[in-house]
């Protein structure tokens, strides 16, 4: 079992925050009678999601005999991949989507759809994400690998110092690489134990994971092969190009609210304490920008708005416009920094920046 970290509010004004974000929030919902759950908004967003995806390869295998705008079709696809990643199966997981469970489960499974593994994405994203987010060696979403420097305490090489220009390129092999790299990342969690606290079983994981992706891969490789008139090589080529365009897609959202100006990497002592509260730690370590952008939160399933996210992840994110000025005025009420990028391109330069910063000798680690 991995070393458990505790946080440890510092004084009585982050305990007391803490307990007035979560009042403020709660009265929100209880006055105004809304469940916390999803709406109709959530509803039309997965069948348009789930038809971005479906639709487009539907056509490839019954109607389209262009290889041009059978590639179209594969970046439609990738469009469609990362929405039902950030719309759908995301609320599914976090049991936000109803308040009924097998509505969550189902909506969590579209996890499949994206040729990756549901356990994973829980112990991964739910656990290790959301309790130790930007904690080196415990959120794997600043895990620094191959050519990426994400985190202050790894050591930094020669090539670090390019990671701005070239980072992009591997954001893109994101969820082709998960459907290898999920057999790697479920033996860990059995061997840390995670696995076994979580109460799943190992075995049967490891047996369900096989034959899911192996279904996956039939029906988006083979079968085009079998009844398209397009080669091995162009299947091939339009699957790598959907996966590309979600992965970058996907990475891209996920980094820019964490890997940016002003969001901090904590590390705790030898102890294993933070000396934060929790509800602090979240405030320190993420970032919500282009809140004003409709369309943008629309797509990104509310993933701009990765404060509210984290603070309460139970609560579906149709709600999180509307709770966000909630939060930020009690943040500003207790003296915390509530860290917002304006706009989206505004957050994409930062994380440039913060990149930048990481990939240099004499980086601070604490830009603002």
């Amino acid at each position: 079992m991995m070393k458990h970290i505790k946080f440890i509010a510092k004084d009585q004004q982050q305990q007391a925050f803490a307990a007035a974000v979560r009042k403020n929030v709660n009265n929100y919902f209880t006055e105004n009678g809304i469940s916390m759950k999803g709406n109709l908004t959530l509803y039309l967003q997965t069948i348009t999601m789930l038809t971005l995806y479906i639709a487009p390869f539907l056509l490839v295998l019954t109607v389209i005999t262009n290889i041009g705008i059978a590639f179209l079709m594969s970046v439609v696809m990738g469009i469609g991949m990362a929405g039902i990643g950030m719309c759908v199966m995301h609320d599914g997981a976090h049991q936000s989507f109803s308040e009924k469970e097998w509505v969550n489960k189902l909506f969590a499974s579209t996890m499949y759809l994206l040729g990756s593994s549901l356990v994973n994405w829980k112990i991964q994203h739910n656990v290790l994400h959301h309790t130790y987010t930007n904690i080196n060696g415990y959120d794997q979403d600043i895990e620094s690998r191959g050519p990426l420097r994400l985190s202050e305490q790894v050591p930094i090489k020669r090539f670090h110092y390019y990671q701005h220009l070239y980072a992009f390129l591997f954001y893109g092999l994101l969820t082709i690489s998960k459907i290898v790299r999920d057999f790697s990342f479920l033996k860990l969690y059995h061997q840390t134990g995670l696995i076994k606290y979580h109460k799943e079983n190992n075995d049967f994981e490891y047996v369900t994971m096989f034959i899911t992706k192996a279904v996956y891969l039939f029906i988006v490789i083979a079968l085009p092969i079998l009844i398209t008139p397009f080669t091995w090589w162009q299947v091939l080529l339009g699957f790598l190009m959907m996966h590309w365009v979600a992965g970058c897609i996907l990475t891209l959202i996920f980094q820019m609210a964490h890997l940016v100006e002003g969001a901090e990497q904590p590390m705790p002592d030898e102890a294993g304490y933070i000396h934060h509260d929790w509800t602090v730690h979240q405030l320190m370590t993420t970032s919500d920008f282009g809140r004003d952008n409709d369309l943008l939160n629309w797509y990104i399933g509310g993933l701009n708005f990765q404060i509210e996210h984290h603070l309460f992840p139970n609560i579906s994110h149709v709600h999180y416009r509307k709770i966000a000025p909630i939060i930020e005025k009690t943040a500003k009420e207790f003296g915390y920094h509530y860290n917002i990028k304006p706009t989206f391109m505004h957050a994409v330069a930062s994380h440039i920046r913060r990149l930048k910063a990481l990939g240099q000798v004499k980086q601070a680690g604490k830009t603002n």
